[in-house]
C-alpha cells in the first residue's frame, strides 16, 4: 500500500454534466417519497426499545459528477466518461465514496459491533473474508456492487436491493494486542464526530445490550458504538442509510480545499426528514459546517468547525479511514493508495476492478 501526501496529487478537472433521464428519474422518485408516506409524521416511538417509521428508502439515484484526480503512481482520472462500474447512474462518474473502515480489538468486540449494527439499526452482513490473521466483515443496507443486481426489476424490486450502497467494514487482526477502546468509555479520539445512519427504525435497548454507550436519545440517538466509533441515529428517509461521516476540523476551509482536490464537491446539507434540521429528531449541524460528496445521492462527509478554535483534534485510532473506489487511467495499476486529511482521517483509494473482484468473491 502506498502512502501519498496531498502534494503528490495533481490538479483536478471537475466536470459537471447533466443527464435528463437521470434527473427525471431522481426527482420523480423523490416526489414519490415525499407524497406517498410523507411522512415522517407517521414516525412514532414504541417505548424505550424501538423507533418505527412507515417510510421506505429511495433508490441510490446517483448523478453524473466529475473527473477526479491524478496522482503519483495512483491514478489519473482523466475523463468523466471513465465510469465506475456499470450502474446507469454512475455512467459518467469515475470515483465513488464506498464506505468507512473500523478496527476492532478482539473477537468479543467484533461480535458486539455486529450485534450493535444488526440488532440496533437493522444492518445486514454483506460479506466476509479471512486473510492470514485478519478477519473482515462488511455491513450495510444494500448491495455494494457497482452494477444492477441480477433479477432486479425497475418498479417491482425494492430499491434497497439496488447496487451502489456504502458499507461499514470491520477489521479484526488476531495478531494485534492493542486495546483501542474499552466498553463504556468516551470515543478514544475526536476527529470523527459521528457516522450518521438514517433508518426507518432503531432500537436503543439493543444498542445498549450490545455495549453501546448512549450519550443522547432525545429525538435522535447519539451513541458510542462497542468499537469506539461515535454513531448518530436518525429516523428518516435517505437514498443510502449510511448518509455521512461528520469530521471535526480545526480549519474547515483547509479541509474543504483538501477534499476538493480529491474530487469532492460542496453541496447542500442533506436531511432525512421533512423538517430539514429544525427539530431535535434531526438537528442542523453547527454554523459554518460544510457538506461535501462525490455524487449528490451517495455517502458524503460533513466538515464541522471545532469549538473555540481548538488547535488540534485527536485521531480516533479505531477508524482506519474512508474508502474510495476509482477508475485508474490507462497506465494506472489500481493499487491501494492512502492519504491523510487535515484532521488525521485516512483515505484509501482502490481501483474499481480490484474492488469489484473483491466484492464478488467475498459475498
Amino acid at each position: 500500500m502506498k502512502h501519498l501526501s496531498l502534494a503528490s496529487l495533481s490538479a483536478i478537472c471537475s466536470i459537471h454534466r447533466s443527464n435528463a433521464l437521470h434527473m427525471n428519474t431522481f426527482f420523480s422518485r423523490r416526489q414519490e417519497m415525499r407524497t406517498s408516506s410523507t411522512s415522517i409524521s407517521a414516525i412514532h416511538h414504541h417505548g424505550d426499545d424501538s423507533v418505527e417509521s412507515t417510510a421506505r428508502r429511495s433508490s441510490l439515484a446517483l448523478f453524473p459528477m466529475l473527473a477526479a484526480a491524478a496522482s503519483i503512481g495512483m491514478t489519473s482520472l482523466e475523463s468523466a466518461t471513465a465510469a465506475v462500474g456499470s450502474l446507469p447512474e454512475l455512467a459518467e462518474t469515475n470515483a465513488h465514496l464506498q464506505g468507512i473502515q473500523i478496527r476492532v480489538a478482539d473477537r468479543s468486540q467484533l461480535d458486539a459491533m455486529i450485534a450493535f449494527l444488526v440488532e440496533g439499526f437493522d444492518c445486514k452482513i454483506l460479506r466476509k473474508r479471512i486473510v492470514g490473521t485478519v478477519e473482515e466483515t462488511w455491513l450495510g443496507f444494500g448491495p455494494e456492487q457497482l452494477s444492477v443486481p441480477d433479477g432486479w426489476v425497475p418498479g417491482v424490486s425494492s430499491f434497497a436491493e439496488y447496487g451502489g450502497h456504502a458499507s461499514i467494514a470491520l477489521v479484526y487482526d488476531t495478531s494485534s494486542t492493542s486495546v483501542l477502546y474499552r466498553k463504556g468509555d468516551s470515543a478514544p479520539g475526536d476527529n470523527i464526530a459521528y457516522l450518521q445512519l438514517a433508518v426507518p427504525g432503531y432500537r436503543i435497548s439493543r444498542m445498549v445490550a450490545a455495549g453501546g454507550n448512549i450519550l443522547d436519545a432525545y429525538g435522535h440517538a447519539d451513541v458510542v458504538s462497542p468499537s469506539g466509533l461515535p454513531v448518530r441515529g436518525i429516523v428518516g428517509i435517505a437514498s443510502d442509510p449510511i448518509m455521512l461521516v461528520a469530521i471535526n476540523c480545526v480549519d474547515v476551509s483547509a479541509s474543504r480545499s483538501f477534499y476538493e482536490t480529491i474530487g469532492f464537491i460542496e453541496r447542500e446539507i442533506p436531511y432525512a426528514r421533512p423538517s430539514h434540521g429544525t427539530t431535535a429528531f434531526e438537528p442542523a449541524p453547527p454554523a459554518k459546517s460544510v457538506y461535501m460528496s462525490m455524487t449528490p445521492e451517495s455517502m458524503g462527509i460533513l466538515l464541522i468547525p471545532t469549538e473555540r478554535r481548538k488547535k488540534n483534534v485527536k485521531p480516533n485510532p479505531v477508524v482506519d479511514g474512508l474508502r474510495i473506489v476509482y477508475t485508474p487511467s490507462a497506465d494506472g495499476d489500481g493499487a491501494l493508495n492512502t492519504i491523510v486529511d487535515p484532521s488525521g482521517v485516512g483515505i484509501t483509494f482502490q481501483g474499481v476492478e480490484a474492488f469489484q473482484d473483491e466484492e464478488k468473491r467475498t459475498r
